[in-house]
């Protein structure tokens, strides 16, 4: 599956794909580095991942499984969704290669302080750059070394047999993800901000391409 859309023809539509970053975490809140650190949600999150949940019911959307990283902000967020939809019998799978990017050295310091410490275009380069790893940790590029062939093996598969798969994920996870779905390129992926708990639907064609992509909360 590739993110290039054509332009002659409409090839047969998959599955729906509905990728949802999870709700506010305690991290979050304290404006820390997480990464891998294994935060939970704060109420904040707790209202988030429900809120997500309703929109998905408002919308009609049923699903035949799940994916979610490892992490329990990401799995707490997937299964309040699921029980707002009254769906939680379905097959789920988690797996760490949809984990959050790992901040390596940078993981648990708080961003200001990052910045002072580092200069503000450092940090920037850290957060948002498509291949400059900060210290001891991963790329957006080395992210998407995982969760790109994570998808081609184990999403993609269920989209073209038609059925409808959610993914809840991480901000940067879900950016290396978007960035091939998209066809981004570095600079482009760069401005590609998620916020949390908001679903973001993908209809794809059979080659891959993007039929229709839409955002529930937009």
């Amino acid at each position: 599956m590739t993110g290039q859309a054509s332009q002659d023809e409409t090839p047969p539509s998959t599955g729906l794909l509905v990728l949802a970053r999870h709700g506010e975490s305690e991290w979050n809140r304290l404006n820390r580095f997480t990464g891998w650190k294994d935060v939970g949600l704060t109420e904040e999150g707790l209202f988030e991942a429900h809120r997500a949940g309703t929109m998905l019911e408002a919308a009609g959307l049923r699903f035949d499984c799940a994916f979610s990283s490892t992490l329990k902000r990401a799995t707490h967020t997937l299964d309040i969704i699921l029980e707002e939809l009254d769906q939680k019998d379905i097959p789920v799978v988690k797996d760490a290669a949809l984990n959050e990017r790992d901040y390596g050295e940078l993981v648990g310091i708080n961003k200001d302080e990052a910045r002072r410490r580092w200069g503000a275009e450092q940090v920037h380069l850290w957060q948002r750059s498509y291949d400059i790893a900060p210290p001891g940790g991963e790329s957006l590029k080395d992210t998407a070394q995982r969760v790109v062939p994570f998808f081609q093996k184990r999403i993609a598969p269920e989209l073209k047999a038609g059925k409808n798969v959610l993914v809840v994920a991480h901000g940067n996870s879900l950016r290396s993800l978007i960035m091939w779905l998209d066809g981004l390129s570095p600079e482009d992926v760069e401005r590609v901000e998620l916020r949390t708990g908001h679903p973001l639907i993908y209809r794809l064609n059979a080659d891959g391409s993007i039929a229709e992509k839409r955002d529930l909360a937009a």
